[in-house]
């Protein structure tokens, strides 16, 4: 509390985790699993492995935690860059055809090659995107490209007037079968988010979500190559410090969230313990 003007703060304000009632220690846990598993962690993974009886608590923390790992002002990709679209979703019983009128949702994906040519491919980015248009793709390669890079597409004649005067295009038009070999990058990233996705969430992804869960997979990906798993722990929780407060009307798209663990924390109760052990002794620091 401030002597002069008697207003009232704390450490985790106007941070990620401002009034939460999750001890710190197990946001640090969660944090922990999230960045460093190679797989990174489902809500009801982190609900068992932290004894947690909520795991509506558990889902807000992961989604508060996704949202941090996107860095305001990240350096766009340059270079060669390869674009393309993916489509992400299953086919929903009753529902009409057409591109994405069966519940699945449409994906631009941009994936940057290493500077040194055959050394294999860089970062690269995902966003949700309502339609293959112009406008839209080229929405997409300003906030992800940087402007005089190398463009590589399909034959798709949307990406023409999308990348004029900004880019240099080149466009690859090959059957179906072969186009994986002509734009090799998009199509094993795609496939890995996918099967990334069926694995630790068993495709149980609602549309609205899909970005938080593939910024996840972008922020993963980017640092595959890391040595240190301690150093991205230490990013997320760098950014999280960074970013605004996330209420949960603002994360949750339609209704609440609950589901019933299989096996309730030992003593019930809804709030988590605070995973701290005993005091380490540290002698040099005794006075």
């Amino acid at each position: 509390m401030c002597t002069s003007c008697s207003k009232r703060t704390s450490t985790t304000a106007g941070t990620i985790f401002d009034r939460s009632r999750t001890p710190l220690t197990v946001w640090f846990a969660a944090a922990w699993q999230l960045a460093t598993r190679k797989d990174g962690v489902s809500a009801l993974g982190l609900q068992r492995s932290l004894g947690m009886a909520s795991y509506q608590t558990t889902w807000a923390m992961l989604h508060r935690l996704r949202a941090a790992m996107v860095r305001p002002g990240r350096e766009r990709l340059s270079g060669r860059v390869e674009v393309d679209e993916g489509v992400f979703g299953g086919v929903r019983v009753g529902s009409p055809g057409g591109r994405t009128g069966d519940g699945r949702v449409l994906v631009a994906v941009a994936v940057e090659h290493k500077a040194a040519p055959g050394k294999g491919f860089g970062r690269c980015r995902f966003e949700v995107i309502d339609d293959a248009k112009t406008p839209t793709l080229k929405k997409f390669l300003v906030s992800n490209v940087e402007p005089g890079s190398t463009v590589l597409t399909d034959g798709l004649s949307s990406y023409g007037p999308a990348t004029a005067g900004v880019y240099v295009h080149e466009r690859y038009v090959a059957p179906g079968p072969l186009a994986h070999e002509l734009l090799p990058g998009v199509h094993r990233v795609i496939s890995l988010a996918k099967r990334w996705l069926l694995g630790t969430h068993q495709g149980a992804i609602e549309a609205d979500h899909l970005q938080s869960y593939l910024d996840e997979f972008t922020f993963r990906f980017n640092r595959r190559r890391s040595r240190s798993p301690g150093l991205l722990f230490y990013r997320v929780l760098e950014q999280a410090v960074a970013h605004e407060p996330l209420r949960y009307h603002e994360i949750v798209a339609s209704g609440p969230v609950h589901r019933e663990p299989e096996v309730g924390p030992p003593g019930g109760g809804g709030h988590p313990a605070t995973l701290e052990g005993e005091r380490v002794r540290r002698p040099w620091r005794a006075a």
